[in-house]
């Protein structure tokens, strides 16, 4: 028996009933012979940590563009944040943590430059539209691996496509990346928002710290441990109503008050201008694209607007704008 037999073994004997097992994935787009130390999921998840799309995330917005110190998030710190939290919530369920680890750490690999800002920018010029759940399934699908993807299992891109508000994940492994995310970013962007001094602890409503606690710490323990308690040995993952209704409010009050604050969001006019500019430009000059967007275009049929927003979106915050400044800001004449 190999090492991957023995472990999927482990999962038959103590997974739950509801667990999605490694040994029943429906599969990869493309037949592999196994591995003989890992199960499925274990090896999607070692594919997307070894990614050129999840290394980039250190460089790309998290809620505050680019800030200058060293304790802000970014998109890569966010994306951490939800694996741990996931993987807690999936142990204590003894539902698969690698399933929900790989979903994870894969939710956001299509997060374009300047965070959502860049998202609606360019969901607003290319005609072909755009969001970034979407665009991380592509990433795995196609641009990874100069344009092979990363072959994922089908539980994976389902999670990554499904973590949406919106979305309906096939797995509860899934379900708990879907709530994960929520739960991350909440109490992640008070403490940035904190530290930014747009937000005191104090200006959170009094009635959502007293159901859901006074800190981050008090937060996160609070809303984990609440669907813990409410999904164990149930084929569902859920809150109570109480715990769910703060955590929508809560996630209303950060939209007024700080996704759309003016004293955090005053540079995203200039980022969405700058994201459009560049993909005007490049829509006019095609042949300054890097080969392997050309290649998408011959070899898979891609359309030059998606493949246009497959070059942008996998820019980092820093590499947008050196690229903004090559293409439109002159360069003083020197001999």
């Amino acid at each position: 028996m190999t090492i991957r037999e023995e472990s999927e073994k482990r999962e038959r004997e103590f997974f739950s009933p509801y667990a999605a097992l490694s040994q029943n994935s429906r599969g990869r787009d493309r037949e592999e012979p196994p591995c003989d130390i890992r199960p499925v999921y274990q090896r999607d998840r070692d594919r997307i940590m070894h990614s050129k799309a999840f290394r980039r995330l250190k460089q790309k917005t998290q809620v505050f563009l680019s800030p200058v110190g060293d304790h802000y998030r970014t998109r890569l710190t966010h994306t951490l944040e939800v694996a741990q939290t996931a993987r807690t919530i999936a142990k204590a369920l003894r539902l698969n943590d690698d399933l929900a680890e790989a979903i994870a750490l894969g939710h956001d690999l299509g997060h374009t430059p300047f965070g959502h800002c860049g998202e609606h920018a360019l969901n607003e010029i290319a005609p072909c539209g755009f969001t970034h759940y979407e665009q991380s399934v592509r990433v795995v699908e196609l641009l990874e691996k100069d344009g092979e993807g990363l072959n994922l299992t089908w539980e994976v891109r389902d999670g990554i496509r499904n973590h949406r508000s919106a979305g309906n994940p096939s797995t509860l492994e899934g379900k708990i990346v879907r709530l994960s995310d929520k739960i991350a970013y909440l109490n992640s962007d008070i403490d940035d928002a904190k530290r930014a001094k747009i937000l005191t602890e104090e200006e959170i409503p009094k009635a959502y710290r007293e159901v859901i606690g006074n800190t981050t710490r008090e937060r996160l323990n609070t809303l984990i441990h609440d669907i813990i308690i409410n999904s164990m040995d149930r084929n569902e993952i859920a809150m109570s109503p109480e715990k769910a209704e703060v955590m929508w409010d809560l996630r209303n009050f950060m939209f007024s008050h700080v996704y759309t604050n003016p004293t955090a969001k005053k540079e995203e006019k200039k980022a969405m201008e700058l994201i459009k500019a560049l993909y005007g430009y490049y829509s006019r000059h095609l042949e300054l694209l890097p080969q392997e967007y050309h290649d998408l275009m011959e070899k898979k049929g891609q359309s030059k607007e998606r493949v246009i927003c497959d070059y942008l979106a996998g820019m980092t915050d820093p590499y947008a704008t050196q690229k903004f400044t090559e293409l439109f800001i002159p360069k003083f004449w020197q001999l």
